[in-house]
Parts: C-alpha cells; structure tokens; sequence
C-alpha cells in the first residue's frame, strides 16, 4: 500500500496520512519532518540541505530523493509533501519505487486563507492554535506555557496567495501524469478532517486493503 497525498497548503494533508498511518499501519513519510530530522541528527546529507537552506534558495532534488530513498523501504508508506514535481516522480520511479494511489486533496482559496491565517504559534514552546478552530484561552497567549504567541509570515493572506500559485504551478503536470496513469482520486476536503477521512476511507481500492 504506496499511498501518495497531495494538496495545497493548509488542505490537511498531513493531518489525514497520520489519520492513514493509524488505522493502515502505513508509515507516514513527511519530506518536511524528514528534512528538519536529518538536520537535526547532523546526518551528512542534512547538513547539505542545510546549507542551501540557509542561503534561502531550494534544496536540490537530488538531496531530497536520497533522504526519501532512505525512509522508503517499505511496501506500506504515505508520502506527503514529496514528490512536489515530475522530475522528482521520475527520479522515484528510476529507483523503482512505485505509487499505488494518489489522493489528491481540493480545497477552494477562500476556506485555505480563512485555515492557515487563523493558525498562531507559540514562541516559546511551539505549541499550534488556530484563532476560530482552536483559540488560546487568553488571546495572544499560550495556555502550556504563558509564551506569546505570533503569526509566521508565511501564514499571511497574502504570502498564502503566493504560496497557493507556486503550488499550482508546481503541481498541474503531476497530476495530469497520475491522471494518465489512472490511479489519481481527487477528494473534496473542504470540510473538517473526519468528513475528508470518511471520503477517502470509502474509496473502494482503500476498502478492500482494509484487513491487509
């Protein structure tokens, strides 16, 4: 079960592959997680990701795939955040590492801009809120630890925008390639995370790998 999710930012898609990664037992693989671990671990190929990074520019594909390919040996995963681009698909399937199913999460501009610039973050402890779904007891501050709490400027409307635009232009060849291949489900996931997981869950490919 090689399970790849997509959507663009804020669409839940790491919320849903640990929901996958529970009832499955798949492992959820985050290139982002993956990412901030290796660096973390002072693994040498962090460490060069680590250096693009601080010089704000991409990390190459290259360090990416590799960091993947090592987390990827097992039959059961969902990917989420990787591969972002064909070329990243390719280099997979060179290394023959397949994907069964891709679910791709669709969510309209107005409902991602209202989720993620609602979220606020603690400043001390790192602790996530969200001013509508999840807000702090007392407004601007963190009830674990009495830390402030801040909006990252990524999480701005307009910084969202340009983040959605990016996604789509990243993402529009990839998949019209799993299209081709007929293994793309697109789930409407506008709603909260139990009704997007109960659409997923009712897909008949997932049904019949239930007891696997």
């Amino acid at each position: 079960m090689k399970i790849l999710m997509m959507g663009p930012p804020g669409a839940g898609k790491g919320t849903i592959a640990e929901m996958l990664s529970e009832n499955f037992g798949v492992v959820h693989l985050s290139s982002g997680d993956i990412l901030r671990d290796a660096i973390k671990e002072n693994n040498p190929l962090g460490m060069k990701a680590k250096a693009f990074m601080e010089k704000g520019v991409l990390v190459p594909d290259e360090i990416i795939i590799e960091l993947m390919k090592e987390k990827l040996n097992t039959d059961k995963f969902v990917l989420d955040g990787f591969p972002r681009n064909l070329a990243q698909v390719k280099k997979l399937e060179e290394a023959n590492i397949g994907i069964d199913i891709v679910l791709n999460l669709q969510v309209d501009e107005e409902t991602i801009i209202s989720r993620i610039s609602g979220r606020r973050i603690c400043e001390k402890c790192g602790k996530i809120y969200h001013l509508k779904n999840m807000p702090p007891k007392k407004n601007g501050i963190c009830d674990v630890c009495g830390g402030k709490l801040y909006q990252r400027k990524d999480d701005k409307p307009q910084t969202i925008k340009e983040r959605l635009n990016t996604y789509k232009r990243q993402t529009e060849e990839l998949i019209k390639y799993y299209g081709e291949k007929g293994i793309l489900k697109n789930i409407d996931a506008g709603g909260n995370k139990e009704t997007t997981y109960a659409k997923i869950t009712d897909l008949e490919w997932l049904k019949k790998r239930r007891y696997k």
